[in-house]
């Protein structure tokens, strides 16, 4: 009984130690070094203590050393700075009566004036100075500046912008500068290693490099028509990482970081990038025309019920047409509401998303083979898309249309802007059955006397200014400058939330 124990220990032994081998080499070719993997060692220096030697450890390690130190020279640091006016705060209680001008209380030591600072990162994509970034790092910047890895600084220029897949490009004057080269995303893999670059949080933080693996892929976002497609990763990403790049261990570009998930506002080992595919699309279309053009199929769909996905056998991503949008793309290829859409150019849909992303890296005109199946039945139609209505997204710089430069204006004295309701917005800000007539508010500075004491908020819809009913932006501003310099003038709001009207006031800056 004895001897057999032994020999069974014995055993054990040699098909565990045969397994440490075994999964030591297949460790080692995984990670493309199999013709120099030795069984990690733990080797005993002279003071007492122990190291673990290998070459795969030793590679793994070299490989990330080799990846900063092509990758570092490429990444930018992003200053922005936003000069915020406030209003002045004047309290006059004889406000309409004889004695207002000589009562006229102003608080004292309340600045008027004061500079915002912003910090983000960037990465260089050109060696005569085109840097990628992330528009929000960018966005409503009166100055900006980059910071090379050797602390040379360089006034920015902004090219052009693209709200819709948050992007940027920036442009200095500089030449023969370090780039960073293009992965390919249809090459990414769950479970490979990245690495990400930025300044998080502050300044002196620059060049900060973080490793972590990518947690998933095709994270899809949807706020009104817009459809965002993120890389999901662990490596630690905070608030000044947005812009900077996400490497693969070949010190590639495969995606932008641009935010994060967390319940305190630090990094809880979920950060997002944008895939470089969409980059690719993006970036040399605001290199040369400051905008990005992209198609329209004419459809509003929602994800396919799973009792219809299993009684028709659809693929998981299935995507069911709600209506179809007279005169377009989508109604001249004769596609119906209820039509279940299961796939683009042979591909199937594996989330209904899919539909809007893939359609969205196409431009006006390109054809498009849609696989639908209509009361069980499967056929394919031939799709020429149209036009997606622009956004205006050209460079801040280049912004020379008297709408935006009045939105500018509105924005610096009151702190919003507001625009006409045009059928792009309405399906941004889901105002699609709402009927009322206004103007939109599409953006309210936090810091303002409009967002603190009027309780103004982004899709409201103002009706009435001074008590007169304003239907466009136009007459808003033709009601607005009528207004006396100082004085106080109520608006009426429709809350397409509620449903309800609301009544708030503002003074009008001057004396």
């Amino acid at each position: 009984m004895r001897r057999t124990r032994t020999l069974s220990i014995i055993a054990l032994v040699v098909i565990a130690f045969l397994a440490g081998v075994f999964f030591t080499t297949a460790g080692a070719n995984l990670l493309g070094l199999s013709n120099q993997a030795t069984t990690p060692t733990l080797a005993r220096e002279e003071n007492g203590g122990t190291r673990i030697e290998g070459a795969a450890v030793n590679s793994l390690e070299e490989a990330f050393v080799a990846v900063a130190e092509r990758v570092n020279p490429t990444v930018v640091q992003i200053r922005s700075e936003r000069v915020i006016r406030r209003q002045p705060f004047r309290w006059n209680p004889f406000e309409g009566t004889p004695f207002e001008k000589f009562f006229n209380f102003r608080i004292p030591d309340m600045p008027e004036e004061f500079r915002s600072q912003g910090l983000g990162s960037g990465v260089i994509i050109r060696a005569d100075g085109y840097i990628v970034t992330n528009n929000h790092v960018v966005e409503g910047a009166d100055e900006l500046q980059v910071v090379l890895h050797d602390g040379t600084t360089y006034d920015a220029e902004v090219v052009g912008t693209d709200p819709q897949s948050d992007l940027a490009v920036l442009k200095i004057d500089a030449e023969n500068l370090p780039y960073i080269s293009m992965g390919d995303a249809s090459s990414l893999r769950v479970g490979q290693w990245v690495l990400a670059f930025g300044s998080p949080l502050s300044p002196q933080l620059s060049n900060t490099v973080t490793a972590g693996i990518i947690s998933a892929l095709n994270r899809y976002y949807s706020e009104g028509p817009a459809v965002q497609n993120f890389i999901q990763t662990d490596a630690a990403i905070n608030p000044g990482n947005s812009g900077g790049p996400l490497v693969n261990l070949r010190g590639e570009l495969i995606g932008i970081n641009t935010a994060i998930y967390s319940r305190t506002g630090g990094y809880q080992g979920i950060g997002f990038a944008i895939p470089v595919d969409i980059v690719q699309y993006v970036v040399p279309q605001l290199i040369e025309t400051g905008h990005v053009e992209r198609a329209r199929l004419g459809v509003q769909y929602t994800a396919a019920a799973p009792s219809v996905i299993k009684a028709l056998n659809l693929p998981r991503g299935a995507a069911q047409v709600v209506t179809v949008e007279e005169g377009s793309a989508a109604e001249k290829a004769g596609i119906k509401p209820g039509d279940l859409i299961v796939a683009i150019n042979g591909q199937q849909l594996t989330n209904h998303l899919e539909l809007s992303k893939i359609i969205s890296t196409h431009r006006p005109g390109d054809e498009v083979r849609l696989t639908i199946n209509r009361d069980g039945e499967t056929h394919t139609v031939t799709v020429k898309l149209g036009a997606a209505p622009s956004e205006g997204a050209t460079a801040s710089r280049r912004r020379t249309q008297s709408g935006r430069a009045a939105e500018s204006d509105l924005m610096e004295e009151l702190g919003f802007s507001i625009a006409d309701i045009t059928p792009e917005l309405a399906r941004r800000f889901n105002l699609e059955d709402t009927d009322v007539a206004g103007v939109l508010i599409t953006d309210v500075d936090p810091n303002s006397a409009a967002y603190r004491e009027a309780n103004l908020r982004r899709g409201l819809i103002i009706t009435e200014v001074d008590r007169k009913p304003v239907r466009s932006v136009e007459k808003f501003e033709e009601v607005y400058n009528a207004i006396k310099p100082g004085a106080t003038f109520l608006l009426r709001l429709y809350d397409p939330q509620s449903g309800g009207t609301l009544i708030t006031a503002l003074q009008k800056p001057g004396s």
